[in-house]
């Protein structure tokens, strides 16, 4: 039990590791950092634009980082941040300029590559039942640092 803790932690931790130094990397070439990748592909999954809020809880990331990433892309022209019609700024839906259209098609482009290289040797099927298993693990991890969060509350109450 403790050998498959330990390597899937260190499995983890390192795949980690090397995700956010990609997202680092090709983000480097737009002037951008990791943060700024995960915001562009939700937005580019999502074309009627997303809040800050729900980019927030997309990219699982504070409210701060993706403040401050959103007014970096507005700078550069990537998205565009509407401020009027008479909607509170934190409810305004963030969209893709041209520009960021762009920027988010390169994105793309070198995240399915970076996707398929990481799956070399592996065949359709075992990448299928990969991320099965993993997305399932993913959901019992949440649950029990749910229910351990409520569980601490309790406890302090």
């Amino acid at each position: 039990m403790t050998e498959r803790f330990d390597m899937f932690s260190a499995a983890i931790a390192q795949i980690s590791k090397c995700m956010q130094k990609l997202k680092t990397r090709e983000m480097h070439q737009f002037g951008l950092r990791g943060t700024h990748a995960m915001c562009l592909y939700h937005l580019q999954k999502n074309e009627l634009g997303l809040t800050a809020s729900q980019l927030t809880d997309l990219c699982d990331v504070d409210k701060g980082a993706i403040s401050r990433a959103v007014t970096e892309m507005q700078q550069l022209e990537i998205v565009t941040y509407p401020e009027g019609d008479g909607k509170r700024k934190y409810r305004a839906k963030i969209k893709l300029t041209d520009k960021g259209i762009t920027v988010t098609e390169k994105l793309n482009r070198s995240i399915g590559e970076a996707v398929e290289r990481a799956g070399i040797g592996l065949t359709w099927e075992e990448r299928e039942n990969f991320y099965k298993a993993l997305n399932i693990i993913s959901q019992n991890i949440q649950t029990l640092c749910l229910d351990e969060c409520i569980l601490q509350k309790g406890e302090l109450s």
